[in-house]
């Protein structure tokens, strides 16, 4: 069963990008994220792409690229999505030497949580904490 551990991740985040290379260089870089793959159009547009944190994958495109998902995402504005890191301080201090925006440094939260928060190179707003939600149970 997907999302269950050890299988594979229940959800995924896709977003769209005008720059989507630019995107997955920011987010393998300054993120820490792993390519798992990239897939392109004869013009270098990408098709699809997947990219993992820990258990999680987020997925990403082109915008522009034509299909139903482009079509409906041409109006939806930028999202927020929270990775779950072991080492918050580490995390910001990468995402600081490769010139991510910073939104809010590393912070302890009152229910627990260390996170900080990050806006990507089109506006998505990207936490990291040590917060991890427990699934069953």
């Amino acid at each position: 069963m997907a999302g269950t551990v050890g299988g594979p991740p229940g959800i995924c985040p896709t977003l769209l990008y005008a720059d989507a290379k630019a995107a997955i260089r920011q987010l393998t870089e300054a993120f820490g994220f792993t390519e798992l793959s990239v897939y392109e159009g004869e013009d270098g547009t990408v098709m699809h792409a997947e990219l993992a944190q820990a258990n999680g994958v987020v997925m990403l495109g082109s915008k522009g690229r034509g299909g139903v998902f482009d079509a409906a995402m041409k109006d939806a504005g930028t999202a927020g999505v929270y990775v779950v890191v072991d080492d918050v301080d580490a995390h910001h201090r990468r995402a600081v030497e490769h010139g991510a925006e910073i939104l809010m440094p590393p912070t302890d939260q009152d229910y627990g949580s260390r996170d900080y928060m990050a806006r990507d190179v089109e506006g998505n707003v990207w936490s990291f904490g040590t917060y991890a939600p427990v699934l069953g149970g």
